[in-house]
């Protein structure tokens, strides 16, 4: 008979061959992790597990912030308020060196404030952006690594749906997560624009001039993001002040969107439908990941895989910072096999109570896995966010792209170094939400 600790290498080792065999991840960990149970507790007890869990699941109440976050993503991107977003920061920043580029990092971010979606921003970007800044001469290489990075702002600035998941599993505030996002989304935005602006400085001439908009164009593009401002300060607002749950503020939010799309005549019937389609899809695909990690999560704790990787690492006596770097180390190269949401469903149940039993304040990590995870989405050799730019922009190879945004890794690196060194930038705000 193994032991538990042998038995839990041996279940990684098949989940992820499984995972390698293009099992889907959701089914792999839910195989592994009720194989695993059955082993040690018997079958009888394994079946039940089987049973209840998935139901347990479905009908929490506090898990419909994901498809009501998603389905506000989902509006919104139809609704073509990243166009009205991307004019109005163009009409204010195009005129600058690198005015375009940084126009679509102001407007990414802007656009994840209500979507909330990696892929949707980079995707949405590649089709709105890429053809204005070719217009006016950027390089490939120089514009889709923009898009790239910029994408990268939409699951730190608020509503984010890797923070609710993340604190779902950890049962943490979600409001406080998506708070302290804001002030980290913000530097990371700025960040992004003085490394565009750095790379105009080491190599003259490298952005093409924009368009100086009038003094009249720049006022007027502000009417056309009252809506996208308004969505934003309703739904973190409200959950800032107390006014309502996360879970309720996501329905504000999509209640919100759909409002403001049909009132502006954006949203027709057949819209309306596909994009309830899409969310039920996404959806369906996030509950099978986070119920096979929740049955891989049993296993793990009669396993006690957390317990005994947090007795090792710390019995290493070499600093809780050290090993914090080692953690991050282990979500970068995660990230090559894993896309985002599935790499915090798997890994934060297994590193949390390390985490905790280190002193770390656990909404300052939330905020820094995050980052790691957006981190990933732009590392080679896998980076989703490169991907699908690459899925959009049939005709700009992958190499083009990762040569574009590896300035943006770098920037990445240093704002984690900046997060960790002051940690009072993502705990400022929600610390005073008592």
């Amino acid at each position: 008979m193994l032991d538990n600790t042998t038995l839990s290498i041996l279940a990684f080792v098949v989940l992820f061959s499984l995972m390698a065999l293009r099992v889907p991840i959701g089914v792999s960990m839910g195989l592994v992790g009720v194989a695993g149970f059955a082993l040690i507790s018997g079958v009888g007890p394994a079946l039940r597990l089987v049973a209840m869990s998935p139901i347990r699941t479905v009908t929490d109440l506090s898990f419909a912030v994901i498809p009501l976050f998603l389905l506000m993503g989902a509006f919104t991107t139809t609704s073509g308020m990243s166009r009205e977003l991307y004019r109005a920061s163009n009409a204010w920043l195009g005129h600058l060196p690198g005015g375009l580029a940084m126009a679509t990092i102001a407007a990414c971010a802007g656009f994840g404030a209500i979507c909330g979606s990696s892929v949707a921003t980079a995707a949405t970007f590649s089709t709105v952006a890429l053809p204005e800044m070719r217009r006016y001469g950027y390089s490939d290489q120089l514009a889709t690594g923009v898009i790239a990075a910029g994408g990268t702002l939409a699951i730190l600035i608020p509503p984010s749906v890797i923070f609710a998941i993340y604190g779902l599993l950890t049962d943490q505030d979600i409001g406080k997560l998506f708070v302290a996002g804001i002030l980290p989304g913000l530097l990371a935005t700025g960040l992004y624009m003085l490394t565009i602006q750095i790379q105009g400085w080491i190599r003259p001439g490298l952005y093409p001039k924009g368009h100086r908009g009038s003094w009249g164009e720049r006022w007027s593009s502000l009417k056309d993001i009252w809506a996208v401002a308004l969505l934003f300060l309703f739904v973190i607002g409200g959950m800032y002040a107390g006014m309502f749950t996360p879970t309720e503020g996501a329905g504000m939010g999509a209640g919100g969107a759909y409002v403001i799309a049909v009132v502006r005549r954006r949203l027709t019937f057949a819209q309306t439908v596909e994009c309830l389609i899409q969310t039920l899809r996404t959806t369906a695909a996030v509950f099978t990941i986070l119920i096979g990690a929740l049955l891989f999560g049993y296993f793990l704790t009669i396993t006690q895989t957390p317990q005994h990787l947090t007795e090792w690492l710390v019995g290493l006596n070499v600093g809780r910072y050290a090993i914090l770097v080692l953690l991050m180390g282990i979500y970068l190269i995660l990230g090559c096999i894993l896309d985002a949401m599935a790499m915090v469903i798997l890994t934060v149940p297994i590193v949390f109570p390390l985490v905790t039993q280190l002193g770390f304040n656990p909404i300052w990590f939330g905020v820094i896995i995050v980052m790691t995870v957006e981190l990933a989405l732009i590392t080679p050799p896998v980076g989703m966010n490169v991907y699908v730019i690459k899925g959009v922009t049939k005709d700009v190879s992958l190499s083009t792209i990762f040569r574009g945004v590896a300035p943006f890794i770098l920037t990445d690196a240093v704002r984690l170094a900046i997060l960790i060194a002051f940690p009072a930038i993502s705990l400022v705000l929600p610390n005073q939400m008592g």
